[in-house]
């Protein structure tokens, strides 16, 4: 599972997920990509799980390239607790995306089985995302 190794700070804001994405929107490494469409925060879980299901599907031909990192932490109150007492402990940690970012890039097969392969890797993740191809200059 992805989490940095070390933070400066364990807590931190929540933040706001306006705009679009400003770096990884393009296709820089492989030939085909999953663009994210719309805002908001994936999982670590969420990552591991759409790269088991991308690699299965790929039956471990090709390569992929993970363009997300989960790198805020994200904090959580115990259960059945009353409010105030101060900022629960981290629990997780997750990756920001903001729409028009790549998420995932693969080459070494073919853009039909790429398409499914992509397709199962979007049904593990919380927004939605569309297929792109790698523009030829």
């Amino acid at each position: 599972m992805l989490a940095p190794k070390r933070v400066k700070f364990r807590k931190r804001f929540k933040g706001r997920t306006k705009g679009m994405a400003t770096s990884a929107n393009t296709v820089a490494f492989g030939h085909y990509g999953l663009m994210s469409l719309e805002p908001g925060w994936i999982t670590n879980r969420q990552i591991e799980a759409a790269r088991v299901a991308l690699t299965r599907e790929m039956k471990r031909g090709g390569k992929v390239w993970i363009r997300l990192f989960p790198d805020k932490p994200i904090t959580k109150k115990p259960a059945e607790t009353r409010m105030g007492k101060g900022k629960g402990n981290p629990e997780g940690w997750v990756a920001v995306v903001k729409p028009g970012r790549v998420m995932l890039e693969l080459e070494g097969i073919e853009e039909p089985a790429a398409r499914t392969a992509l397709a199962l890797a979007a049904a593990k993740l919380p927004l939605k995302s569309k297929f792109v191809r790698r523009e030829e200059r």
